[in-house]
């Protein structure tokens, strides 16, 4: 009984180990902050994900309250952690609202999108 016990403990760890290993990569966090307001035109967009994303297959748009695109450059990592996904901006952002999406692929290739807006003041 013991054994039996000790094995379904074990596997069921593994199971609950496997299944995070093979989640999504999910937006923790943004700056300018989902939901947000900034003063003035940030530069750049970071995106923090729950785990590394492979910028090859990645993007990020960001379109003003009227519908219009604004010029990004291509997504690239965070040097020192991949799951940090920095877009700059082409063009200083006017005040009015803000929608990102987004779409990437993680490193364990499962792909996840989103939007969020935020505010220039």
């Amino acid at each position: 009984m013991h054994r039996l016990l000790k094995l379904i403990v074990i596997s069921l760890a593994l199971a609950f180990a496997a299944d995070t290993a093979l989640a999504h990569a999910f937006l923790d966090r943004s700056v300018p902050p989902v939901g947000g307001t900034v003063s003035g035109s940030p530069r750049e967009i970071r995106l923090y994900f729950t785990q590394g994303v492979v910028t090859a297959f990645s993007g990020v748009q960001v379109t003003s309250e009227s519908g219009a695109s604004i010029p990004v450059g291509r997504p690239v990592n965070d040097p020192s952690d991949r799951s940090i996904v920095i877009v700059r901006l082409g063009q200083g952002l006017r005040p009015g609202s803000y929608t990102v999406s987004w779409h990437v692929v993680s490193v364990d290739t499962h792909p996840s999108q989103g939007t969020f807006r935020f505010t220039v003041s």
